[in-house]
């Protein structure tokens, strides 16, 4: 006996749900992606292909600016409040309390000593490169970065500071070189330069050692 023959019907999927889910997840994702904001310390760092990643924590961060101005910030807001507080009494700032909560509020500092309390007037949007002269460096009688750095070594003594240079392509030399004198006055002769990493060109001397030293395949 013959068996019968079932007839073929073609199969039909209802996309609708799966659409709105897929609409539903982008409407999620665009309304709360957030936007790298501008940085107010704008520095085009060199080019290198270093592979190893700047640490993140117990960083005290050093940004030279092409026009020669430099900037420090810091993650740590305890340490930082203990830095102020040394710079006023090592430097006699004179500032009370209140000035000193207000200054340690800043993300960064980019002024003179004696100007830092000025600093806190400036809305924040306009705390940049631009607006601030930077902390005094050029000068090699008025580096203010050596008070920076004294302090610096003083509160981390006996624990990890990681010190990050993020200096310009075209930062002018002195700066830079009188950033390093601040450094080996105060025996910091450790630290890590910021650059924008790339990968290491075909046929150089580095390609080919990274060649060689690839994973051996068992014979």
């Amino acid at each position: 006996m013959a068996r019968p023959k079932i007839p073929r019907k073609s199969t039909t999927i209802d996309m609708t749900a799966m659409c709105d889910v897929a609409f539903l997840l982008l409407s999620f994702f665009i309304l709360t992606t957030k936007f790298k904001p501008s940085e107010a310390v704008t520095v085009t760092t060199p080019s290198s292909v270093a592979s190893k990643v700047a640490p993140e924590k117990d960083v005290i961060l050093i940004s030279i600016t092409k026009d020669g101005k430099a900037f420090i910030s810091m993650d740590d807001e305890s340490k930082r409040e203990q830095i102020l507080n040394t710079l006023n009494v090592t430097n006699k700032m004179n500032w009370s309390d209140a000035d000193m909560q207000s200054i340690a509020k800043l993300e960064f500092f980019g002024t003179p000593l004696a100007q830092l309390k000025q600093q806190t007037a400036i809305p924040k949007d306009q705390q940049n490169d631009k607006s601030l002269p930077g902390i005094p460096v050029l000068d090699t009688l008025n580096n203010q970065m050596f008070d920076w750095m004294r302090a610096a070594a003083s509160v981390y003594a006996g624990t990890t500071m990681n010190l990050l240079v993020k200096g310009d392509n075209d930062s002018q030399f002195p700066a830079f070189k009188n950033v390093m004198t601040a450094f080996k006055k105060n025996e910091l002769f450790k630290f890590q330069m910021v650059t924008n990493p790339e990968s290491v060109p075909e046929g150089t001397s580095l390609w080919n050692s990274n060649l060689r030293g690839g994973p051996k395949t068992e014979e």
